[in-house]
């Protein structure tokens, strides 16, 4: 272990020197134009020509490993691209230089890749603000971007990082999840498949509910599969990750300051011009402030079928959030005028969550059926059973539906999705 360390460290002091030269030595302009081949192998030449040079003798594997690691600094994001490249990594996290941790399977361990120091990661880090045409350093500490291929990446530099900077990566999947997969993953039934297909075809509004990573942009993307061809769809995001495949989409992305702190779109003026462009549906990728205002007035207001998704860890832990974002906008009503605006406005709450043995399921399916005084009334439809734990920590449970009949049967029915009453009869799992 001791020999492999060792025999890294050497890599890495040799790649710092050859890297520089390899700068001095490529024609920046012409990489443009050069296929990767090309560059794989005029890369390889200088390399070569330097470690003769410097009398440095590395055996076959070790030189092509370098010459793979100098592709990635010159053209890729350096030590992160083998791990954007490996397709079972959903989440990349930096602590600093020397500590990168991944998850797989939603569970996080520790990677054996590293950078040289400090300075080498935020070499990687300002190469991929600059791409966007953002800037991180002491006076701007922290940045949100998004990479080439659409994943989300976050930064925050020393001296906020006081370890080193610390960077998160959520990838982009290639391969958009549909209801299908979700099913056979087992995040939810093919009962209540059936039920979200008639809910999101006759246009009632829904909110995804659930903690970060849970999979709430995964949800939403399989919803609206269900949304049909001829519709307008317009989607607000801070970071452009819904992939839905229906014709006629409009996909906008909200903008932070300048440097200047000027040239700031925030979604609410995203959704404020949004309405005015004739939308069938809008999806909102996060609501998280004053746009909750716009959002539900849009909902109120002709544009049956909109989505969202908020951070909440139940139905009614999300109705408390919209409530909190009203208050913080500075909106002063009373308290059953806000509840009357979302009862009238939202009428499904889909709740997903991550396990603790890293699954991620669709725990709840909850409507909402109106007021009962100054309370929003809710009824839930399906839930996810848990019962116990396996040896090795992975969860035992099952989905069941809660027997209550749904509210929206009757719009279903009038809309063509007549849904057998057995959709709505609880399921018992067989003790073993």
């Amino acid at each position: 272990m001791d020999k492999e360390r060792k025999r890294k460290e050497r890599l890495g002091e040799i790649k710092v020197q050859l890297h520089r030269e390899l700068l001095e030595n490529l024609n920046l302009a012409a990489l443009e134009r050069a296929g990767e081949a090309e560059l794989r192998s005029e890369i390889a030449t200088i390399a070569t020509e330097i470690l003769a040079e410097k009398s440095i003798v590395l055996n076959r594997e070790d030189r092509q490993q370098l010459t793979k690691e100098l592709y990635d600094e010159v053209t890729g994001l350096g030590p992160l691209e083998t791990l954007l490249q490996d397709e079972s990594i959903s989440d990349i996290l930096v602590n600093g230089p020397h500590q990168i941790f991944v998850e797989r399977s939603g569970k996080l361990q520790l990677s054996d890749i590293t950078f040289k120091d400090e300075k080498h990661l935020m070499r990687i880090i300002d190469k991929i603000v600059s791409a966007v045409g953002r800037r991180v350093d002491e006076s701007n500490p922290y940045v949100d971007a998004r990479l080439a291929d659409g994943s989300r990446f976050n930064a925050m530099v020393p001296p906020i990082a006081v370890d080193g900077s610390l960077v998160s990566i959520r990838k982009f999947k290639k391969d958009k999840l549909g209801i299908d997969d979700l099913v056979q993953f087992g995040a939810f039934t093919e009962e209540m498949a059936a039920y979200l297909q008639a809910a999101v075809s006759t246009r009632l509004n829904v909110i995804v509910s659930g903690g970060t990573g849970s999979g709430k942009t995964t949800t939403l993307n399989a919803l609206s599969s269900f949304i049909d061809n001829s519709e307008r769809i317009l989607t607000i995001e801070d970071t452009a990750e819904l992939q839905l495949q229906q014709t006629h989409v409009g996909r906008m992305e909200s903008r932070p300051p300048n440097v200047e702190g000027k040239g700031e779109v925030s979604p609410r003026d995203c959704l404020k011009n949004a309405l005015r462009m004739r939308p069938d549906r809008i999806i909102v990728g996060e609501t998280r402030g004053e746009e909750v205002i716009d959002m539900l007035q849009a909902m109120n207001t002709g544009h049956d079928g909109s989505m969202t998704t908020i951070h909440a860890n139940s139905a009614r832990d999300g109705i408390s959030r919209l409530e909190n974002m009203i208050a913080m906008a500075g909106i002063e009503m009373p308290i059953k005028a806000v509840r009357s605006q979302i009862a009238s406005a939202v009428n499904l709450i889909v709740q997903a969550s991550r396990l603790q043995d890293g699954s991620r399921r669709m725990t709840s399916i909850t409507e909402i059926t109106g007021m009962e005084g100054d309370v929003i009334s809710m009824q839930e439809i399906f839930r996810f059973q848990r019962v116990g734990l396996t040896p090795d920590n992975k969860i035992i449970g099952h989905f069941t539906a809660t027997g209550v009949r749904s509210h929206y049967s009757e719009r279903f029915r009038l809309w063509g999705y007549d849904l057998p009453p057995s959709i709505y009869e609880p399921t018992v799992m067989e003790k073993r």
